[in-house]
This record gives structure tokens, sequence and C-alpha cells, in this order.
């Protein structure tokens, strides 16, 4: 039951004494401007502390110097050696701002400038700020009690009404120093919340400009801090053009390549509707339109492929292996493909550390490279797979001695639907580097692509698969 009123009372408290100004940017203002503001206030009250301080210091420093020497001409020579000291002293006191006092047991003034014993010093061993009357008018004197032998008393003091003024004067030059400091973090404030406003109109410009689908808007840089946050923004920017163009692209190439399989199919499935004069003619136009529409279906599962490695959703079967069996079985598999094609394959392992991934995706991943080259290497080359170790890095590397690829090609040889000029005529989807692409990012890998001239003179075209190897350390566990 307790615990219920507390929570409603917090509630409550909290509804009412919410925060009631909404502008982010005067809030940061208002922050800044008490920061200065309390940050001021407390350097001017500490220069005025230590500043009264050091006056009350050296007066009370002053006065037990002057008590001593006064004390040492008692032990001297008594009460006239006193008098003496105490009347010289103030003969040649100029400021006229020292104190003096000589009693004895009884009372009775021996030598001074005071008028009586006040009565208000009762202790020894302290100081007292009172207020006195001298010649004709008050001022404020601070005093301390000594005692002496056979029943004397000795006060001395000093007049503080100049160290007064010098107080009033540095309280009031503070204040005005402390209001100037006020009304200049005003103005900081300000000039602050107009910078944090036009930050954040430009963020605002220029993303209301991207959402009306004008993406070649940056926000401008001004060279000061806040361009971390437009150098932010930018390069959010620039990457979500960029993958727009890829939509775009992939959308536009989706369209292509798929719309002429799909109208080849249309096209034999009503070719024979209205020419088929048997049932073996109309099975054959079924038969190459269900070829065509297989070859769609074949797209759009390595779209998925892709989709899901680049997801990072096929990690469940990474293991530790060891990838010079995989490429050796790959590479027997391939053989009657490369003797067909009349080629020859050309397979080399170096020693190796073992590799984290998926065996079949990266059998897949060499085994798509192995298709392009043999679809683009000429009749008597040599194909090379081989494997070995390049610094700290495992790399598996797919030449073959085909038309090789531009600068530019090689630029954009892994995206979604790319076919460079020389494979246009060939059959394909421009899929496989891609898919390539997408099981080397999961496996924490590269895929470099190199063109160069071989011995045959053919550029010829080089794909290398770059791998983490698993630490020793890892391997010993």
């Amino acid at each position: 039951m307790f615990r219920r009123k507390v929570r409603r009372l917090g509630l409550f408290l909290k509804r009412r004494l919410r925060w009631p100004i909404r502008s982010a940017g005067l809030n940061f203002a208002l922050a800044y401007g008490l920061v200065f503001v309390i940050s001021a206030g407390a350097f001017l009250s500490f220069i005025w502390w230590n500043t009264t301080g050091q006056l009350d210091s050296q007066v009370e420093i002053a006065v037990q110097v002057d008590a001593a020497d006064l004390s040492h001409r008692w032990a001297q020579g008594g009460p006239t050696a006193l008098s003496l000291a105490i009347q010289d002293r103030l003969d040649q006191n100029v400021d006229d701002d020292e104190l003096y006092l000589l009693v004895g047991p009884d009372g009775r003034k021996y030598a001074g400038n005071l008028p009586g014993w006040p009565v208000v010093i009762t202790r020894l061993d302290t100081f007292y700020e009172l207020a006195i009357k001298r010649d004709g008018f008050r001022t404020n004197a601070k005093m301390h009690a000594y005692p002496l032998t056979q029943g004397f008393r000795m006060i001395v003091g000093r007049d503080v009404r100049g160290r007064q003024l010098v107080r009033h004067v540095l309280t009031d030059t503070l204040i005005w120093a402390w209001i100037m400091v006020t009304l200049l973090a005003a103005g900081g404030a300000l000039a602050i919340r107009r910078i944090f406003r036009q930050v954040v109109r430009s963020i605002a410009r220029t993303t209301a400009a991207v959402a009306q689908g004008d993406l070649s808007q940056r926000i401008p840089l001004t060279g000061n801090e806040t361009d971390l946050v437009g150098q932010t923004v930018n390069t959010m920017l620039e990457r979500i053009n960029r993958l727009m163009d890829g939509v775009k692209q992939v959308s536009n190439a989706i369209a292509h390549d798929l719309r002429t399989p799909i109208a080849r199919a249309r096209a034999r499935l009503e070719d024979a509707n209205r020419t088929a004069t048997s049932t073996e003619e109309l099975h054959a136009a079924i038969d190459r339109a269900v070829m065509d529409l297989d070859r769609v279906t074949s797209i759009f599962e390595a779209l998925l492929r892709i989709a899901q490695l680049e997801a990072g959703a096929r990690r469940a079967a990474f293991t530790v292996l060891d990838i010079c069996p995989l490429l050796e079985g790959l590479s027997e598999l391939y053989e009657a493909s490369v003797e067909d094609a009349g080629l020859h394959l050309d397979f080399r392992a170096g020693a190796v550390q073992p590799v984290n991934g998926d065996p079949h995706l990266l059998q897949q991943a060499v085994a798509n490279l192995l298709d392009n080259a043999i679809k683009f290497a000429p009749p008597g080359t040599t194909i090379t797979l081989s494997v070995d170790m390049q610094g700290e890095r495992l790399a598996i590397t797919v030449a073959d001695q085909g038309p090789g690829m531009s600068e530019d090609d090689l630029s954009r040889a892994s995206e979604r639907f790319f076919r460079a000029e020389t494979a246009r005529n060939t059959p394909g989807a421009g899929l496989g580097l891609s898919l390539v692409q997408a099981v080397m990012s999961l496996h924490g890998g590269a895929l470099e692509l190199r063109a160069g001239e071989l011995q045959t003179g053919q550029p010829g075209l080089s794909a290398t698969l770059l791998l983490p190897v698993v630490p020793a350390v890892s391997r010993k566990g």
C-alpha cells in the first residue's frame, strides 16, 4: 500500500514538474548560459573570498607582530617602557590606523588612543571586530587583547575602515563583472542557439529534398565541429543513392533478362497451340517452354541465395576445414567438362592453413569461377586452379586465357546482372560473380579480379578468393 502511494506521488510530480521548454536548441543554449554564469559566479566569488581573506590575514599578522614587540618592551622595562613604546608608535603612525590600550589591574588607562576597555572583549585568545568611536565618528576596528604580568592588560588593534572600503569597492566591481559575464553568456547562448538551428535547418532542408526524391542533395560543410554530423548524413545519403542506383539497375536487368525467356516461352506455346498437328509436337513445344521458365526460376533462386548470403543467414554450417581435399575433388569433378570443351585443367596446391567456412558454399563459389573459365577460355588453352597462402590469408585462384575484361568491367564485374561486352552473346544471367562476392563477404574474405597478358598472348582473367585462416590458438583449442 505504501509503495503504491509513493509510486502515484512520483508520477504526479513527474507530470507537474515536467520541463516546459520543448526546443532542443533553446535547451542547449540555456544549459550553456547557465553553466557559464555559474562558473563565472564561482570564479568571482573565489576572488572576493581570497582577497578579503588576504586583507584580514595581513591585519591579524600585523597586530600579532606588533603585540610581540610590545610584550618584549614590557618584559624589559615594565609599564613605563611599554607606555613610551605605545606613544612612540602613535606619533609615527601616519595612516592613523593603529589602536593601542594599556590598563592596570584596577582598570586605569596608562597609555593608548582607545578611550577605555571595550566591555565586549572578555577573551584573550581571539580577534574581535567591532565598531568604535574615534575623533567624533564611528569606524570598524579589529583588536586582540593580551595579558601582561602584574595584572596589566593590553589591546593591540587596527582601524579597518580602509579595508572595508576596499571590500565594498571589490564587491561592487565583482557584481558588475558578474552582470557583464551574464550578459556575455546570454549573447553566447543566443549565438550557439543560432548555430544549432542553422545545422538543424540545413539537415532538415537536405532530408526534405531527399524525401521528395532528390537524392543528389548534400549537407554543406562549414569547417567546424558540426561537420561531423554533416559528413555522417552525407555518407548515409551516398550509400542510399548507391543502393537506389543498384536497385534500379537490378530492376532493369531483371526486366531485360526475364523478358526474353518469358516471351520466348509464350511465343512457343502460342505457336504450338495454333500449328501443332500432333501430340509429339505439342509436347516438344511445352518442353522448350518449360526450359525457358526453368531459366527464369534459376535466376530468382540465385537472387534469393545472394540475399540470404548477404544477410548472413547461412553461418550454421561453418566448420574448420582443410581446403585442399575440397578443391582436389572439385578438380576431378570438372575434368570431364574441361576435356569436352577442348581445354586443360591444371591443379596446384601449396602448403595452406585451415579456414573456417561452409564447404558447400566455398565449393559453389569455386565452381562458378570454373564455369566462367570454361565458358570464355578458347579451345586448346589451360585453366589453372591453385591454392596457396598470400600473407596471412588463403588464396584460391582460377586463371584462364580467355578474352579477359577491361578495367571498367573489372570494377563492375561483381554487380548483379552485369555482363561485359565480350559476354553479351554467351548464355548466363550475370549473377555468378555476384554470388561469389556474397560468399566471400559471408566468410569475411574478398574477391579479386585481375587481367594480364599470358604466354599465349591472350589477356586472360585471374579470379582470386582470399579467405582468413583459423588462428593456431583456435585450432589447438
